[in-house]
């Protein structure tokens, strides 16, 4: 594990608590009145704590693609509750200030991490099968630059 993959875990653990803070107080602070909101408020606030938490400590690769989705998610559920309204709800603007602006800005950063993480490890699909039929030039015993003579044929 290198320094990168440590600080990329630490820096979509300290996102996602933020987030879930934020949800967890506006849950208690009024939003837990709200039919259907509340609930996925609280919802929201418990499983990205859970993630954070499991990312911190080293969890699987794929608790990384459940905090995108869930960031993702809390982000189009923001959008939504101030364009269309979500479930009969809706808000305007960045209120609750500044609860609002910090959430959206946790939750892009897990995903810019989440991004930057799948860019980084991401590589053209081979199947198996034909990397192992195509000689790379380290198992014929060439440097990777150097050229291979052709071969005389001797009579």
């Amino acid at each position: 594990m290198t320094l990168t993959d440590i600080m990329v875990r630490i820096g979509l653990a300290v996102s996602l608590a933020v987030s879930a803070g934020i949800h967890a107080y506006l849950y208690v602070h009024g939003y837990q009145y709200i039919p259907t909101i509340g609930t996925a408020f609280l919802i929201q606030a418990s499983v990205s704590f859970a993630l954070a938490v499991l990312i911190l400590v080293g969890g699987p690769g794929w608790l990384r693609w459940a905090a995108a989705a869930v960031a993702g998610g809390a982000l189009v559920a923001f959008i939504l509750s101030r364009t269309v309204g979500l479930f009969g709800f809706a808000e305007r603007g960045w209120d609750p200030s500044p609860y609002a602006a910090s959430s959206v800005a946790a939750e892009v950063v897990t995903v810019l991490l989440w991004a930057g993480v799948l860019a980084r490890y991401r590589r053209p699909f081979r199947s198996r099968a034909a990397t192992a039929q195509r000689p790379n030039a380290t198992s014929t015993g060439l440097s990777p630059t150097a050229k291979a003579e052709p071969r005389t044929r001797r009579t």
